[in-house]
């Protein structure tokens, strides 16, 4: 664009300067050059004429230049009779395109645009396609040469048809590459010569040109499968039966070429390289042989004419091969549980297909037996799993195992009964994840000597099921091992290695390893397991396996102040507990759990603790002991040394002596911790003796003097009184729980007056202990009060001494002094 405005500008300028008359305009220089269009690099010569009668040469020195962009060109100048010639030399013109301007005293007179380039190269890669569905086309494509004609080049396409000799050009727009011919151009079955030619300012060139039969390059529509079913007494062969599309079924009694290929179900590779069929026509099924007997195979199907481009692969179709009964062995591991103790072992068995093992049939279940036990009872299992777990009687050796289809069964796979040993050669077992679907295992052999070959076990831990476990058999010097399956990611599984011995199965070596790790999905809260002065200790959970996402590297405490930078302290990984140190007294610290993976790591939420003054702490456990201790102090001191008998009786009671007893003494030691009210309260039960009355009759015999030596029956319930007890209420005499110590005996009735001879106090048996600690002493003279109040000497267990009250003294105090007096006194006012 700018160098068409410079072409502009120089011929306006020109028109300017040039002479005018009244007939034409001339202009004041003409510009010439070779060739306006060069090959890029080549040497460039351009020529300036400049006539005398141009105003600019008018009257002073003439002064050409030459101008390339914004470059100044020296040239030559010569002179004729009726102009200036000037001229230039470019050795190496280097612009693809550019405009070369002379100027006459600084003034542009006259230019020419100067095009730089390549020829074209050949086109290259000419193809042809033709394309059988309607309408019919023959489409051929080409790659222009790889040099950059910096020119315009034009593509046309040419074809001869060899049998009628009609020649055809096809001229393509610039830049395009591609023609479609119509079907009017071509006939399917007759060959014709197709080249392309390309063309520029520079020159021309044509491609080599290719000979086709537009039939061969047709690319057929995609067939179809229509069954695929086994072969009628031919094991190990499939028929597959296939059609055209409806648009090419006019070609089903041409020959066509096939293309084959097989899978079995289970596999995700199809058979390399294809199966070739040459010469087939669409009406004829194919046949395919040499396959598992009893197998599902999946099959696609391609064709072409002689060499035309293949067609897409069909969708694919399944059949069955004819089954036959399985062949080849079966790998085992056995897996022995129990002690010398049991009789029965019992047995986990696995299997699976060795490398030369075929099933030969859809349906495949599998048997264990052993030949010990007789008939039916030999069959241990009978399952379609790859699994049977058994027991066994200790005295089997060996069980046997085969594979069964409808057609038969294999031949039988024994399996020796090795019985675990406490032998440990496998250490430093590491997994690792190998690619995107496997695992790397890794470990040390430590003694070789006596192993007959490893076992390498693995399944998953969460939702763990027997049907999923995994086993692989190497060698006895191998020391790593790649299991491949489908390993969920995050998933923990647990990989086993066992040695196996000629006599045994060794300790295995067990670890848990993951295909792919990310953080945990959980982290337990810290709680608060022990506080003491400055220090903390914090606990958590375990998190449950599924949570984990990985194996857990660290456990990471992050704890802070508001006064202070966060802290961070490691915690171990089994106690899972942490003992945070030098903590200040009263201040509020926050602290949150890190758990990491090597996938990742999660925070836990924050948890918020208080460390209390240990000064404030010690004060009151030390005031509390001292203030209880002196408690204690007083309280033992006051039950040792008081005089307060009931406070002393609580802890020491005094229990009487029957033999050294008296009423006076049971009145002031025994019963004087209790008052009676006789108006309204109920005896004190806490009473250890009581007085029972007994009527005897008015006149004794000589033999009933002592009634005690007269009889000889237990007298040990004479006390028991008709009249009952009036302390006790409902006392009926030996039905009673206690005891009496004395009974005073009537010598009338109950009902009858008060007799003048006074009463009979007899002395009781009793079987009560007497106490170690009371003091030895002989009963003492009483004095006894009479009906009218007033007392009277008696002695009745001991001697007698004079002891008269003192003058004036209130009866009253002496009642309460003697309470079993006092309900005596009362006896006998009844009697009344």
């Amino acid at each position: 664009m700018i160098s068409s405005w410079e072409s502009v500008i120089v011929m306006l300028v020109a028109l300017a300067n040039g002479a005018r008359n009244e007939d034409d305009i001339q202009p004041c220089a003409v510009v010439m050059t070779t060739s306006p269009v060069v090959r890029l690099g080549s040497p460039v010569t351009a020529t300036c004429v400049i006539r005398d009668s141009c105003p600019l040469v008018a009257g002073q020195a003439l002064q050409i230049d030459w101008r390339l962009r914004d470059r100044i060109l020296p040239g030559t100048m010569a002179t004729n009779e009726n102009a200036t010639v000037s001229e230039v030399v470019i050795a190496n013109f280097n612009l693809t395109r550019e405009f070369l301007t002379c100027c006459v005293q600084a003034s542009p007179v006259g230019g020419v645009e100067i095009r730089a380039g390549y020829p074209p190269e050949a086109p290259q890669n000419l193809s042809c396609q033709t394309n059988l569905t309607t309408p019919n086309t023959l489409t051929c494509s080409w790659a222009p040469g790889p040099l950059e004609t910096h020119l315009t080049t034009k593509y046309t396409l040419h074809t001869q048809i060899w049998d009628t000799d009609e020649n055809q050009t096809y001229e393509l727009q610039p830049g395009v590459h591609r023609y479609t011919i119509p079907r009017s151009g071509f006939v399917l079955f007759s060959d014709m010569e197709i080249y392309v030619k390309a063309v520029n300012e520079l020159g021309e060139a044509a491609s080599a040109p290719i000979i086709l039969e537009p039939i061969s390059s047709a690319k057929f529509d995609v067939p179809t499968i229509e069954k695929v079913q086994a072969v009628p007494k031919r094991l190990g062969c499939l028929k597959l039966s296939w059609t055209l599309s409806q648009q090419q079924a006019w070609m089903r009694d041409y020959r066509l070429n096939v293309e084959v290929r097989l899978k079995t179900a289970d596999s995700s590779q199809w058979s390399e390289p294809p199966i070739l069929l040459s010469r087939v026509r669409p009406t004829r099924s194919v046949d395919q042989c040499r396959l598992l007997h009893g197998t599902q195979y999946l099959a696609q199907i391609r064709v072409r004419y002689q060499q035309s481009p293949w067609s897409e692969w069909s969708s694919s179709q399944s059949g069955v091969t004819l089954e036959s009964a399985p062949t080849g062995r079966l790998d085992s591991w056995m897996k022995v549980s129990g002690d010398h103790m049991h009789k029965q072992l019992k047995m986990l068995l696995f299997w699976k297909p060795s490398k030369q093992f075929r099933a030969n049939g859809q349906n495949v279940s599998y048997i264990v037996w052993v030949n010990e036990l007789p008939g039916e009872q030999g069959k241990l299992c009978s399952t379609k799993e790859s699994y049977c777990t058994f027991l066994l009687p200790r005295r089997v050796k060996r069980v046997y195992l085969s594979a069964v289809n409808g057609a038969g069964k294999s031949s039988r796979t024994e399996v020796r009964i090795l019985l675990p040993k406490a032998r440990d050669v496998i250490s430093d077992v590491s997994v690792i994840p190998h690619d995107d679907t496997s695992l790397l295992v890794q470990w040390k052999n430590l003694d070789p000597s006596g192993l007959s070959s490893l076992v390498v076990e693995w399944g998953p831990l969460v939702n763990a099921d027997v049907s999923l476990t995994r086993f692989e058999i190497t060698n006895k010097t191998q020391t790593r091992l790649v299991l491949t399956g489908s390993f969920e990611p995050y998933k923990p599984y647990g990989i086993s290695v066992y040695p196996r011995f000629k006599d045994g199965i060794g300790l295995p070596q067990t670890v848990n390893a993951y295909w792919r790790q990310k953080a945990p999905s959980m982290v337990p809260k810290i709680q608060l397991k022990k506080i003491w002065d400055s220090h903390v200790e914090l606990t958590w959970d375990e998190i449950p396996l599924e949570q984990r996402n990985g194996i857990i590297q660290k456990y990471r405490v992050f704890y802070w102040d508001k006064n202070r930078p966060v802290k961070v302290v490691n915690a171990d990984l089994e106690e899972r507990t942490v003992v945070l140190k030098d903590l200040n007294a009263a201040s509020l610290y926050e602290a949150f759990l890190m758990v990491s993976t090597y996938g990742g790591s999660l925070n836990g939420s924050t948890t918020h603790f208080k460390i209390e003054s240990f000064d404030q702490v010690a004060v009151v456990i030390v005031t509390v002991s001292c203030v209880g201790l002196s408690f204690l102090i007083v309280f033992v001191a006051m039950a040792c040394f008081s005089n307060n008998k009931r406070l002393k009786g609580h802890f020491w009671p005094a229990v009487p002596d029957p033999a050294n007893s008296s009423i006076k003494r049971w009145t002031s030691e025994s019963s004087q911790d209790s008052h009676l009210s006789w108006d309204s309260e109920e005896p004190n039960p806490m009473y250890l003796s009581h007085l029972s009355f007994l009527d005897l009759p008015v006149k004794l015999s000589k033999e009933d003097d002592d009634p005690w030596l007269s009889s000889s029956e237990d007298t040990s319930d004479l006390g028991d009184s008709i009249c009952g007890s009036p302390f006790i209420p409902g006392y009926s005499g030996s039905n009673s729980d206690s005891v009496p110590y004395a009974t005073v005996v009537f010598s009338g009735p109950c009902s009858s007056p008060t007799p003048r001879d006074p009463h009979v106090y007899l002395r009781s048996e009793s079987t009560q202990p007497l106490l170690e600690t009371e003091e030895s002493f002989s009963p003492k003279c009483y004095q006894n009060m009479g009906s009218n109040g007033m007392p009277s000497e008696q002695c009745f267990f001991g001697p007698c001494h004079d002891s008269e009250p003192e003058k004036g003294a209130d009866l009253s105090i002496l009642w309460d002094d003697f309470p079993f007096l006092r309900a005596l006194r009362s006896n006998d006012t009844e009697n009344y």
